[in-house]
């Protein structure tokens, strides 16, 4: 809208308090800080005639609201989307694809982590560009590495064996996870050396399924079943925490990101998480993307205004300031200097490296339902590996399909 001979852009934006620790119930945070009172006065500055209108929505109204407004055709010029969502409203039609309509894509893609900016393909068009990124690591204690009688993070899938054998009896669970959807098995389907589908994204069977996939699946079974893995990954509610058994040394490795320290640091203060990479298997070491991009709205009456601000996030000015509010930038090149406000950080930059993104379907929550639905009863006895994912791949290529 025009708005005193200016442009305005309408950003909405969501809170997670799983990626961004530093948002809070309501009211400010470090990060609605960083863009209200640097970041948009910067670009404005640097942009006469544009006015950003910063519009803050709790994450969980987010998405609801975003899908009515697109219903009624009132969507902002900008969002700042969890990156499950792109699919969702790319499939509707409502965003601008910006591997088209900018010229620079491909040069502004090119500096970001090549897992970060898939999270914006959809059927051969990207729809936006990265805006802060995250990835999963291991993590464990030098108390957990002692009881394994190792010196080190297991490195690989062999190290994991060694530390499983070293840890029976003992009362430690060699790894503990609390779902069985693809943010928390595909670290493990993709370091395993499988898939989840083909590379068009269009059939789950012959890949979800493969011998690969089956045999990753089949050694984690094998460690729930010795008591290796708590129940916690199978639904049980009143199991410990990951975030409560890693510290209280019930759990010698979890897979987490970097907002775990935040976590830590107000409740277990003497706590000293050591970071690693995923073991790594056939595959080497991949873990599983997170985070979030921006997308501009095809209904946007200020699109070139509004690509200026796209740009703008791709700044080394905009990554960095962000970063300081505990996002991770999405482009290696500032890597080093992110690790300087917070050594851990590297870890998380190398793992990104490899990171990959999850399927780019509307259909992702149903997915994710139907892979916990049909692995759980190969973890609880009530079939083997190979029917449970031979049955996932079928229902995921329907979703795929559309059916």
């Amino acid at each position: 809208m025009l708005h005193r001979g200016r442009y305005r852009i309408r950003f909405a934006q969501g809170r997670h308090h799983h990626l961004l620790g530093a948002y809070g119930n309501g009211g400010n945070s470090t990060q609605q800080d960083a863009l209200n009172k640097t970041l948009i006065p910067a670009f404005e500055k640097a942009n006469p005639g544009i006015t950003v209108k910063y519009v803050d929505v709790a994450y969980d109204s987010l998405l609801q609201k975003l899908t009515t407004s697109a219903a009624g055709g009132k969507l902002p010029d900008l969002v700042r989307a969890d990156l499950g969502w792109v699919p969702q409203f790319a499939d509707l039609g409502v965003l601008e694809p910006l591997s088209t309509s900018m010229s620079d894509y491909k040069a502004l893609a090119a500096k970001d982590y090549p897992g970060s900016v898939a999270t914006n393909r959809y059927k051969g068009e990207y729809y936006g560009l990265p805006l802060d990124t995250n990835t999963r690591v291991l993590i464990t204690s030098q108390q957990a590495l002692d009881k394994a009688g190792v010196s080190e993070p297991p490195k690989t899938f062999a190290d994991l064996k060694t530390m499983a054998t070293a840890l029976k009896g003992t009362g430690v669970s060699l790894w503990a996870d609390s779902k069985l959807e693809a943010w928390n098995i595909a670290p493990w389907i993709w370091s395993g050396g499988g898939e989840f589908t083909n590379k068009a994204e269009t059939k789950a069977t012959g890949y979800l399924n493969s011998a690969a996939n089956a045999a990753t699946i089949q050694m984690l079974v094998d460690w729930y079943k010795e008591g290796l893995i708590p129940n916690l990954l199978t639904g049980n509610s009143g199991a410990v925490a990951t975030q409560d058994g890693l510290p209280k040394n019930d759990y010698a490795t979890i897979f987490d990101g970097p907002w775990m320290a935040g976590v830590w640091s107000g409740s277990y203060k003497d706590f000293h998480p050591i970071y690693a990479p995923i073991p790594a298997g056939k595959g080497g070491s991949v873990s599983v993307v997170g985070g979030e991009d921006i997308v501009m709205t095809a209904s946007s009456a200020h699109k070139a205004a509004a690509a200026k601000f796209i740009r703008f996030t791709q700044s080394k000015q905009f990554q960095i300031e962000m970063a300081k509010t505990g996002q991770l930038t999405v482009q290696p090149r500032l890597a080093d200097q992110q690790a300087e406000m917070a050594a851990d950080y590297s870890v998380y930059s190398d793992q990104l490296k490899t990171a990959k993104s999850r399927i780019a379907s509307p259909n992702q929550s149903k997915i994710d339902a139907v892979l916990a639905a049909a692995l759980t009863p190969a973890f609880t006895g009530g079939t083997t590996v190979k029917a449970a994912l031979n049955s996932a791949a079928s229902q995921i290529d329907a979703l795929l399909s559309g059916d």
